[in-house]
């Protein structure tokens, strides 16, 4: 597993979760259980902190770094789009962060707020839960519906069950 500790600081992973071989997953981090942290991923605790709470999906390419002795929080049911840029920001409960979105220092994404495709989320801007955000820089397109809820309870359904998924059947052929 891709784990690394650096000046006594390492990794801690929830039971269940997932991470593919070429991830990297440095120093403070605490993974919950049920994630799947995608290919290429790279979450640097190597200074600052770094929690994900339980059944969140980290897509392939996302880069997480802390500050010094700063806290990035990512919480429970959180789908992390490919691609992702996450610098020193909190995400709340079952938010979804679009591909390729940056979310700068600071920033906080409410509770099942969404983060459109190639957002940028700028220092200090707090998203409200419950909103659609999108654009340079992100500002609100509309609002959280039922619709939206059950669609994205199904598509973080699919990480859960393909987390199981690979750690059962995933396997190098060359």
């Amino acid at each position: 597993m891709p784990l690394y500790e650096i000046n006594g600081r390492k990794p801690e992973i929830g039971e269940g979760t997932w991470i593919a071989p070429s991830a990297e997953v440095i120093g403070d981090v605490r993974i919950g259980k049920r994630c799947y942290i995608g290919f290429g991923a790279i979450i640097r605790g190597d200074y600052g902190t770094i929690i994900i709470g339980d059944e969140t999906a980290i897509e392939e390419g996302c880069m997480i770094h802390a500050r010094p002795l700063q806290l990035v929080q990512i919480g429970n049911h959180v789908t992390v789009g490919h691609m992702v840029m996450i610098h020193g920001s909190v995400i709340m409960d079952n938010a979804v962060i679009g591909m390729h979105a940056t979310l700068s220092d600071n920033a906080e994404i409410g509770e099942w707020a969404i983060i459109a495709e190639h957002a940028l989320v700028v220092n200090k801007q707090k998203i409200p839960g419950y909103k659609v955000y999108g654009g340079v820089p992100a500002k609100e397109i509309g609002e959280v519906l039922q619709k939206h809820m059950d669609i994205w309870d199904a598509a973080k359904q699919v990480y859960v069950d393909l987390t199981y998924q690979y750690s059962q059947s995933f396997k190098r052929i060359d």
